[in-house]
């Protein structure tokens, strides 16, 4: 499972990149695949662990801020591993033919 999530603190003013860094780093202790640009971070694997960092992710800005935002859109598809690679692998592949 691939899923791409946003945690966004709401209420701590305009400066939010330290609530996010609080999310982004247990995303990154996780052990899991992942990667994070300017709007989500991805991350890779089975179910239960992906849901887990979430939440992880999610608590710990909401120890900093009192509401958070949480968008998710997750890719669910048995039998694939590796799919973040893979998909990006393809697209450039398309792109070059």
């Amino acid at each position: 499972m691939i899923v791409a999530f946003s945690v966004t603190p709401l209420g701590v003013g305009e400066a939010v990149a330290e609530p996010v860094a609080r999310a982004v780093k247990v995303v990154r202790d996780s052990g899991l695949p992942n990667r994070t640009d300017a709007m989500f971070t991805t991350l890779e694997g089975e179910w239960d662990e992906v849901m887990d960092v979430v939440k992880r992710a999610v608590e710990a800005v909401a120890e900093v801020a009192p509401r958070v935002s949480l968008v998710l859109k997750a890719d669910i598809r048995e039998g694939v591993t590796d799919g973040m690679t893979a998909k990006l692998e393809s697209l450039e592949r398309h792109l070059g033919s």
